[in-house]
This record gives C-alpha cells, structure tokens and sequence, in this order.
C-alpha cells in the first residue's frame, strides 16, 4: 500500500474519531459515537498491518488477542460504581505505553528511521522526551488517582511543608533535563527524565482531595493523550499525533468546563494540589443536633400530593445500583400527575458523566435529565428534592462558610424546594468528609435506608 493511500486511510479514522467525540457529547448520540469510534480504530489498525514497516504480525495478533480478552473480561465483570477507577486504571497503561514506546525509540531508534543510538535527530528527540515526561506522570498520577478512588488510599490531601516548592524545584529541572536531553543524548538524561517525571506524578496527585477526583481523571485523560500525541511526533505517526491532540484536548476542555461547575483554578488543576489541605469542615457532630426522620410511606405520600418532583442522584444510588427502582418511582409519579425531572451536578459521583450514564441505563428519558445550570433555579418551585445518595453536591456550606474545603464550589440549590427529602443509609459525611448541614432543616426529612431498598419500598406504598 502507497504511503499516499495510508494517509488518505488514517485522515478518514481521524474524521470518524471526531465523529465519535461529537457523538459522545450528549446521552441522546453515545451509541453513535461508540460505533464510529469502533469504526475509526478498525480502519486505523488495518492500515497499520498492511505498512511495510510491520515485522511480525504474530506478535501484534497475540498483543491483540491477549490484551483484547483482558479488556472483555474486565468490561463483563467490572461494576458500574467501579468505572471511575477503571478509568483512571487504563490511563496509566497509556502512559506506561508510552513510556515503553520512547525507550524502545531511545535504544533503538533505527528500527523506526530516525538515527541511531545517541544520534537520533532532534526533532524524534523532542518528541521522545515530551512523550516520556508526560507518559510517566500520568502512568503514576493515575495509580495514585486508583489507589483514592479504590479507597487504598485515603481521600484526604496528603501534604507537606514546602510542598508547592518542591513541585516547582522538580518541574524546573524536568524542563531542564529535557533540553539537555535535546544538546547531548546521554542515557543517564533520558533515565533521569523518567524517574523525575514518576515522581511528579505522585506529588501533582497526593495532595488532591477526594471531592476533586472527577476533575483529576479528567486531567490524567487530557495527560495520556498528549503522551500519545509527543510518541506520534517521534514514530512520524500522522494518526497517532491527531488521535492523541484530540484526546488530549477534549480531556483538558473537559476539565476546564469542570473546573468551572466547581470554582476551580484550571491551572491548579494542571500543576495539581488544588486542596489546600484545610479542616475538615464542621465541629458539631450530628449526635448533638435534632433532626427528623420518616418512612418510605411518608416519603411516598409527600411525593405523591406534591406537583413537582425533582430527584438528585449521586454516588449512593450508584452504589446500590438503585436507578431502575428510581426510574420506576419517577414513572409512578408520572402517571398520578406529578412533574418529574432528575438534576445532575456536573461531578456528581466519581467521574464526568457518571449520573447520566447510570439514569441512561435505566431508560430514564434524556429530557427529563438536566444539569446544573439549567435546573438550579427551579428549585424554589419544586415541593419535593429527592436526594438519593449525593452529599457534597448539595452542601450549602460551600455557598456560605470560608472555611469548607468545598467552599466556592457551584452546587444545587435543594434546600430552596418545600420539601427535602434525603436517602442516606447514616449521618455520615459525603466524600470530601464534609458533614451537611441541610440534614438538621426543618424541611429535611431523613429517610435512613440502602438507596434501592428504599426506593422499591416508596414503589410498594406508591402502588
């Protein structure tokens, strides 16, 4: 195959690669961007096997076979309140690949045409270090990012005196290595480029708390593709450079629209540490306030003389996989009469999208899901706000109280409905270990319960 006809190939898997990011901007067209991102990989590799560069196709069958039925098994068994750090798992083979992609390229690049061993040209150089830098910050970043999500590690920032400091000392002289690297091609550089870059993806990571995670898979998104954007520069792989832009772009967009929704410096974000490591908010412990409590009975009657319902999903109802029994509830109370509509925040649970990929799942009908911005204000007419299973997303302490690690963070405006209704299974504080003060309003009812027990018992008085 000319390498005329490949680059027609590879800039039609490209188009179908920006088809696919369209596609999966909205719930309504996912399944379509999934398909024409399946078709743009598929034409990708076949191009790929048929470049007479390819040695060995057993060996990328068995690499395809192998890591194939390893992704299928995981993709059957994994859970969906699981995804987050699955998310975050995959990026750090990313960067590991990378990684191993610019050490194969460092020691042998004449295999890949671009010189020979510690004369490799300055431009494959370039992207040779850029690759190998971000590629081991984010294959580290990301299994720290694991470890906070699988609760290995503890959700709180972990931090230390002159922590912002040493960051900068080490982002500085990664820089520096990395233009030596360019001057004189030394092995000892290109070692010293990869451990540096290890240990900045802790740093950047650790002291970021539990309540930013979802920005923080966003990030290391944006990470892995520029990883794979710098080893196109170095492989001379158009596709590569593209798919890797658009990676690393729609990722840092992403994070930057997050940033937004939770009041975040996106700078912060890139360079990490976005917690500054304040108290955990709150002195008072809920043994010493009153609050009230009901049934699924009371619930369900409230609910069914009311003439608008709006229902906030979060992490809890991911946990006991209660959205069927909750799309069934919204149903019932269709059909009496009763307006029903469900309010994502845009990082309610642990990752971008987690709520409306769960609610999709359901059947529950995309129209009926709206974001912050657009529901927000239409809290002060609701009578009811069924919270099931989200916290931090509904503290109004990150409207009113300097001193909350929340504190400036866009949430949703519950306490303003008639009526509040919150599914918890205890007091206990939301991922950010923020305790909420709307449990102890007097328009707040506690419905104490596993989020699905307590919706199919709200099914059962409602019927």
């Amino acid at each position: 195959m000319t390498d005329n006809i490949s680059a027609i190939l590879y800039l039609i898997s490209s188009v179908f690669f920006i088809l696919a990011l369209r596609g999966l901007s909205s719930p309504g067209t996912a399944r379509q961007g999934n398909v024409f991102g399946i078709l743009g990989m598929i034409i990708a590799v076949g191009t790929t096997f048929t470049l007479p560069t390819v040695l060995s196709y057993e060996v990328i069958l068995a690499g395809i076979i192998i890591g194939g039925g390893i992704g299928t098994f995981i993709a059957r068994k994994i859970k969906m309140t699981a995804l987050p750090q699955l998310v975050a798992g995959f990026h750090s083979l990313v960067g590991l690949a990378a990684c191993f992609v610019a050490a194969a390229a460092f020691f042998r690049p004449e295999a890949y045409g671009i010189g020979t061993f510690l004369d490799i040209s300055t431009g494959s150089l370039i992207g040779i270090s850029i690759g190998l830098a971000i590629g081991a910050i984010t294959f580290t970043g990301s299994i720290i990012a694991f470890g906070k999500l699988q609760g290995l590690i503890t959700g709180a920032p972990l931090t230390f005196p002159g922590q912002h400091l040493v960051n900068a000392i080490l982002g500085i002289t990664l820089v520096a290595l990395v233009a030596w690297m360019t001057i004189e091609q030394i092995e000892s550089t290109f070692w010293g480029i990869f451990l540096l870059s290890l240990i900045i993806g802790i740093l950047i990571i650790v002291p970021i708390g539990g309540a930013d995670m979802p920005v923080v898979v966003s990030m290391l998104n944006s990470y892995s593709g520029w990883a794979a954007c710098g080893i196109g520069f170095t492989l001379g792989n158009s596709l590569l450079i593209v798919t890797g832009a658009l990676v690393g772009s729609s990722g840092a967009i992403l994070s930057y629209i997050m940033c937004k929704g939770m009041n975040r410096s996106f700078l912060s974000v890139i360079l990490g540490g976005f917690d500054d490591g304040s108290e955990i908010f709150g002195t008072t412990t809920s043994r010493e306030k009153a609050i009230k409590s009901g049934s699924a009975e009371d619930a369900a009657f409230i609910m069914k003389n009311a003439s608008s319902v709006i229902i906030v999903p979060g992490y809890g109802m991911a946990v006991a996989q209660a959205q069927h029994a909750l799309r069934e509830m919204g149903e019932l109370l269709q059909a009496d009469g009763v307006d029903v509509r469900y309010a994502i925040h845009p990082v309610a649970g642990r990752m971008p999208g987690h709520m409306n990929v769960l609610l999709a799942e359901a059947n529950v009908p995309y129209e009926q899901v709206l974001e912050l911005d657009e529901i927000n204000k239409d809290f002060t007419r609701a009578d009811v706000a069924f919270v099931i299973g989200a916290n931090d997303v509904t503290n109004p302490a990150a409207k009113t109280d300097p001193s909350s690690p929340i504190y400036g963070m866009p949430v949703l405006d519950i306490e303003n409905a008639k009526t509040v209704l919150f599914v918890k299974r205890s007091m206990a504080s939301g991922y950010a270990g923020v305790e909420n003060e709307l449990f102890f309003r007097d328009n707040t009812m506690m419905l104490f319960s596993d989020a699905k027990s307590m919706c199919d018992e709200i099914v059962q008085a409602l019927n």
